[in-house]
């Protein structure tokens, strides 16, 4: 596990257990090391003291340098960036997005999670399918309020749809409120109660994903599953889809804290962040949102049950 190290790892600073881990990395004599971490102002000196033969990553103007650096620029697709750090190191591409498939004892989970009667494998018990909503994201800002989710929520349960609200543990009482807003019984809470590997299975076998700039999103996305994402601009710049077949985008293009009108599109080490979580994605509207995801449904782009794949 790395050591705690400003802007590598937050946490206390132990220089005994930071000497003893440089130590053991360099007894390693690593070929290469590729620094993916952001502009390097921290993270390009913590990976020299690796002591790799090779090193390559991305530098801003005011970063040491290493072997084979690339401009860093913030608002650039994030996935393209490493991908482009890795081409430099010698590793051109092959594909430029994620695919994932969901592994068997994962796809067994779901189906225990999920339980009889809800149509998983696409069939007559569920015509209207299953929508997955996921309401968090690790930066509140990035937030679509609940009330919002519950709306698209609700309209998508009147049509027949089963509405599955997920989440880890700390986002259990967000995904209650989806659901109490809701009102539906067709809308229901399964934050903290899967995985990983069942999230996965689950959401390989759902019709259509509502979501914020997410790590389920993301997920969905490898998995081929399509999705309608809550973006802020600047967000989708750096992490949304790269394609539209599958995925529909809903951006926010506002560009001050509402709360003390700050500029948040200088992010990074141009300006430092607010203090405030305001939501800058509040204004989306939920019916323009529930539009893309009776599209998406009644365009069925993808197969459903446990053999669909990527």
């Amino acid at each position: 596990m790395l050591p705690y190290a400003e802007g590598v790892r937050p946490g206390p600073h132990d220089p005994a257990r930071t000497d003893k881990f440089f130590a053991e990395m360099r007894r390693e004599s690593f070929d290469l090391a590729l620094q993916l971490h952001g502009g390097g102002r921290y993270s390009n000196p913590f990976l020299l003291q690796l002591g790799a033969r090779h090193t390559v990553g991305t530098r801003t103007p005011d970063s040491v340098p290493l072997e084979r650096t690339l401009p860093y620029a913030y608002y650039q697709h994030e996935p393209l960036r490493a991908l482009e750090v890795a081409g430099l190191a010698g590793a051109p591409p092959v594909g430029l997005e994620a695919q994932l498939r969901p592994l068997d004892p994962f796809r067994d989970a779901a189906d225990a999670l999920l339980g009889d009667g809800t149509g998983v494998d696409g069939n007559a018990d569920d015509p209207a399918g299953i929508v997955v909503v996921h309401p968090g994201a690790t930066d509140p800002r990035r937030r679509w309020p609940a009330v919002r989710f519950a709306e698209v929520a609700a309209a998508c349960a009147a049509d027949g749809c089963t509405v599955l609200v997920v989440g880890d543990q700390s986002e259990r009482q967000l995904a209650a409120d989806v659901v109490h807003v809701a009102g539906s019984d067709n809308v229901r809470s399964i934050a903290g109660e899967a995985d990983l590997g069942t999230l996965a299975a689950l959401l390989a076998r759902c019709d259509v994903m509502v979501a914020n700039d997410s790590g389920p999103r993301h997920l969905a996305q490898a998995l081929g599953t399509p999705t309608v994402g809550i973006y802020w601009a600047g967000n989708a710049l750096n992490a949304g889809p790269l394609g539209r077949s599958l995925h529909r985008l809903h951006l926010s293009w506002l560009t001050h804290c509402p709360e003390c009108g700050a500029d948040v599109t200088q992010v990074g080490w141009t300006a430092p962040r607010c203090g405030h979580d305001s939501s800058l994605v509040s204004g989306i509207r939920p019916e323009d949102v529930y539009a893309d995801v009776q599209l998406l449904r009644a365009m069925n782009l993808r197969p459903r049950g446990r053999s669909a794949s990527p």
